[in-house]
């Protein structure tokens, strides 16, 4: 993915706020006995919206204390339609299916949080000018060859095995109009060198 400033988490909630929401169900009014004296007179069916309510804070609870990072990390990965890459090299004619990242905030996510990426699949980034990229794997769990391509289809620039996790920045080493993410050891499978060709709308051919 593409090393921008850190967007800030979009989920803001006052927890103090919808605590005290929460809570004040359970305070009983002035003209009513306290909550232990009406348990100790009252049957399970009195009791029952007093505890469900309290289970409700205690969800809600848990949900609040719940990191960004954990959040992201269970929510499904975002996937746009597949679109169709070849890449040739001196081995033959080897096909991919691939995300295209357009907008600046899909180049920031990129493969942010995923944990799967089948080995014919793969992720576009369209930067729309010829120009020096940076990328990173900050929070990206899978091993990645980072292809650097230039504005005509050709390979200009290769990362291969990029560290998951690490916030080391990776240049492109040349001018690329776009880079192509795909699974470690994929570059070395099916034999990649600078210079080779990749088809795709994207590229001028």
């Amino acid at each position: 993915m593409r090393c921008d400033r850190p967007r800030p988490w979009p989920l803001r909630v006052e927890p103090n706020m919808v605590f005290i929401k929460l809570f004040s169900r359970l305070i009983p009014s002035k003209k009513s006995a306290p909550f232990f004296d009406q348990a100790l007179t009252a049957g399970p069916a009195s009791l029952a919206p007093g505890v469900f309510a309290l289970l409700g804070l205690c969800a809600s609870l848990v949900f609040l204390c719940a990191s960004p990072a954990a959040l992201a990390t269970d929510a499904p990965p975002l996937q746009g339609n597949l679109e169709r890459l070849e890449i040739v090299t001196a081995t033959g004619t080897h096909e991919f299916s691939v995300e295209v990242m357009r907008s600046g905030p899909q180049r920031e996510r990129g493969l942010m949080f995923r944990r799967f990426l089948p080995q014919d699949r793969g992720m576009l980034f369209d930067f729309a000018t010829e120009r020096p990229v940076m990328m990173w794997m900050k929070n990206t769990y899978l091993p990645l060859d980072m292809i650097f391509i230039g504005r005509a289809g050709g390979v200009v620039g290769l990362a291969e095995n990029t560290e998951p996790l690490s916030e080391k920045i990776i240049p492109s080493g040349a001018p690329a109009y776009g880079v192509l993410e795909v699974n470690a050891g994929t570059a070395a499978r099916i034999g990649l060198r600078i210079g080779d060709s990749v088809h795709h709308p994207l590229f001028d051919e």
